[in-house]
């Protein structure tokens, strides 16, 4: 393959900052490579739109994500995941792959006694697509979803440590808690910054599942797959370039909380022009 699809970027997009738990997990894995970030600050939260809404918005940041010439595209949304993929796959001519499925397989290969729990955005879990794909995976095991969508603002208004976040957490997992379920997966990108007060909540014997780690993993393996890897030669050092529909201040600030380099800036793009 040609040098400079090696050096080429990778495309990644959320509907805000939930993303960027995807993206850190890129850096850890795949250092050498270049990252374009798109979050749909504008239109944020996804997990309340519709399953047509929601393609077009990711039809949009494609098309946008395609011309910066990136090699492939990460949908760095459990919603568009699980709404649009298979739509957008079968339109563009990169490499499209998203969260759903490497969180369902680590799932699967966690538990041990077939009891897994999801919890998602309400179109995440109206969608029903972890629940499926687990069963493709291994029919005999039981899947219980469980809509939490005051989960993305709280994080979104930098509420992580607040004493309503753990109200809340409680209120939405009681139920799941009280069941069998040793392995839970965070079906919504922005849910690992809620990580570490869930598994609080929830105690030790279930075992929390993090989409974005697995989908981290995954890509390593598609740019194998596909001889794309970046080998750091060329350009040793890694551009990570961010861009957002609104917000761009208050993107890197938040940014700044999760990423473990600093980020000086967001560039804003009209996205409704792709």
């Amino acid at each position: 393959m040609e040098r400079d699809k090696r050096t080429a970027p990778i495309g990644v997009f959320d509907s805000g900052v939930g993303g960027l738990t995807v993206v850190r997990e890129i850096t850890r894995q795949l250092p050498n490579e270049n990252i374009i970030y798109f979050g749909d600050t504008a239109r944020v939260p996804y997990g309340s739109k519709s399953r047509d809404t929601i393609i077009r918005f990711s039809e949009q940041i494609i098309r946008f994500l395609k011309s910066k010439q990136v090699k492939a595209v990460v949908i760095a949304c459990n919603t568009a995941s699980a709404l649009a993929l298979d739509t957008v796959r079968y339109e563009f001519d990169v490499p499209i792959m998203g969260v759903v499925i490497p969180g369902a397989r680590a799932a699967v290969e966690t538990t041990k006694n077939h009891e897994i729990g999801v919890v998602g955005t309400d179109a995440t879990v109206q969608s029903g697509m972890y629940t499926k794909i687990i069963h493709q995976m291994n029919s005999e095991i039981h899947v219980r979803e469980k809509a939490c969508p005051l989960f993305v603002p709280l994080v979104e208004e930098g509420f992580k440590e607040h004493v309503v976040t753990e109200e809340i957490i409680e209120y939405y997992l009681e139920s799941l808690k009280k069941t069998n379920i040793d392995a839970m997966i965070l079906g919504c990108t922005h849910y690992p910054l809620l990580c570490s007060k869930i598994r609080e909540y929830m105690g030790d014997r279930i075992q929390i599942v993090n989409p974005a780690y697995e989908t981290a993993m995954d890509l390593k393996k598609l740019l194998k797959e596909k001889d794309m890897e970046n080998d750091g030669v060329e350009e040793p050092v890694s551009r990570y370039e961010f861009y957002v529909s609104d917000a761009a201040e208050k993107f890197v600030n938040f940014a700044n909380t999760v990423m473990p380099f600093d980020i000086s800036k967001a560039n804003i793009v009209n996205i409704e022009e792709y």
